[in-house]
């Protein structure tokens, strides 16, 4: 029998436990024993949830109880956490997370604390879909070249409605919360906090970076408009908001912003509140996981999945993928060294010469037009939507620096990445 307590029995707690309790048998044939959740605990005791085990607030006596075999975090937050997990390592007793965010600043801390203590956390990354296990196991033969995700479900869901049904970004985000995909401050997901966490969980075991998310470019979906949206449409792209990590030479690009991306890939496919990831590896090629991103019963069957890993194996293995003897020489590349294609959208005054005067700015710093559009908006200005051939982050950010300041260019010049 292995008994576990389950620190937070929020919605993906309550899942853990009423799964456990449900699927007992299948469970426990999996496993190889019983696994039963002993105890939760929670911050407030009169709150009703609908679960079947004793409920406590006392953390501390849980983590000095013997009988506890395995804890299960779901707490939410950083610190707190980190302390509890360390105390729980510490006594050497297993920990399964979902806490993405507390692998984010401390995955590495963790893994140095938790050595041969099973320690793992496959609910953190993509809710339902195993791309930890994939990376770590299924793909451990391979150099990971690059991994592209959809993995926040509410930037999803709101970029899909935008672009399938004409509904502008206020109207959507409304919409969004309302159905319980959005809090009612919405920052951490629209602007790409969220998918930053799970990016950085997902490059340290790939590549063993050691990044915060301070350290890596962020850029969420808040000012993509219906112009944007337009060139999408017209050229055979659509538009995602994409965490990207790719391995260029000896350095690594890690990076989360919205992308145009071709139709024709696969992970243009993945709408609404789903999440997609495509991984591709020296050996294998291109390979592709796609499911439910969040959710009560999705989280906690990753959770659930976990547990019986431990339940099976005892003994844990390296909690991100590498003995720490391993070194790859990798560093984490400058945002500024990034080469791609890029999309301008600029409101300027209708006049001739306008086009031509942006041109040569754009030729000054080495950057030359693919295709464009041009929009007429309600104050009679113009809206060029413009495309360019490959050219460098760096060049790309000082052409719309000196844009900005031109008498002709009416507002701040807005720029979105396509990703080939």
């Amino acid at each position: 029998m292995l008994k576990i307590a389950i620190l937070g029995v929020g919605t993906v707690g309550s899942s853990v436990i009423n799964i456990l309790q449900e699927n007992k048998e299948i469970i426990t044939a999996r496993a190889g024993c019983e696994i039963v959740p002993a105890i939760g605990v929670v911050n407030n005791l009169n709150k009703k949830r609908n679960v079947n085990i004793e409920l406590t607030d006392d953390i501390d006596a849980v983590l000095n109880d013997d009988s506890i075999d395995l804890i299960v975090e779901l707490m939410g937050g950083i610190e707190k956490p980190y302390e509890v997990v360390k105390k729980a390592l510490a006594k050497q007793i297993p920990v399964v997370t979902a806490n993405k965010a507390l692998l984010a600043y401390h995955r590495y801390e963790l893994q140095d604390l938790a050595g041969d203590t099973p320690f793992e956390y496959e609910a953190s990354v993509a809710g339902g879909i195993p791309i930890v296990n994939a990376l770590r196991e299924g793909l451990s033969a391979n150099h990971i070249e690059s991994i592209k995700g959809i993995m926040n479900g509410t930037c999803n869901y709101m970029l899909t409605k935008m672009i399938n049904e004409d509904v502008n970004y206020d109207e959507i985000l409304k919409e969004a919360q309302e159905l319980g995909y959005a809090e009612a401050d919405p920052t951490f997901d629209v602007g790409g906090f969220d998918a930053a966490h799970k990016l950085l969980i997902l490059a340290s075991i790939a590549y063993g970076i050691d990044a915060k998310p301070e350290d890596i470019l962020i850029e969420g979906i808040q000012n993509i408009s219906s112009y944007d949206i337009e060139f999408a449409k017209e050229f055979n792209y659509t538009i995602k908001l994409l965490t990207i990590a790719k391995k260029v030479g000896s350095e690594i690009q890690l990076r989360v912003h919205p992308v145009f991306i071709s139709n024709n890939e696969m992970i243009a496919k993945v709408d609404g509140v789903m999440n997609g990831v495509s991984v591709i590896g020296d050996k294998v090629g291109e390979t592709m996981y796609y499911g439910p991103g969040a959710g009560g019963d999705a989280t906690a069957s990753a959770v659930i999945a976990n547990i019986i890993d431990i339940a099976r194996k005892g003994k844990g293995s390296p909690m991100l993928g590498f003995e720490r003897s391993l070194k790859q020489n990798l560093t984490l590349a400058s945002s500024d060294s990034i080469e791609t294609n890029y999309y301008l959208r600029l409101t300027v005054e209708d006049k001739p010469g306008v086009l031509a005067q942006i041109a040569s700015v754009l030729s000054d710093k080495n950057i030359s037009i693919e295709k464009m559009l041009q929009k007429p908006d309600k104050n009679d200005n113009a809206i060029l939507l413009l495309s360019t051939h490959v050219c460098k982050e760096k060049d790309i950010k000082e052409a719309l620096e000196e844009l900005e300041t031109l008498s002709y260019v009416s507002s701040k010049p807005a720029m979105i990445r396509i990703e080939a």
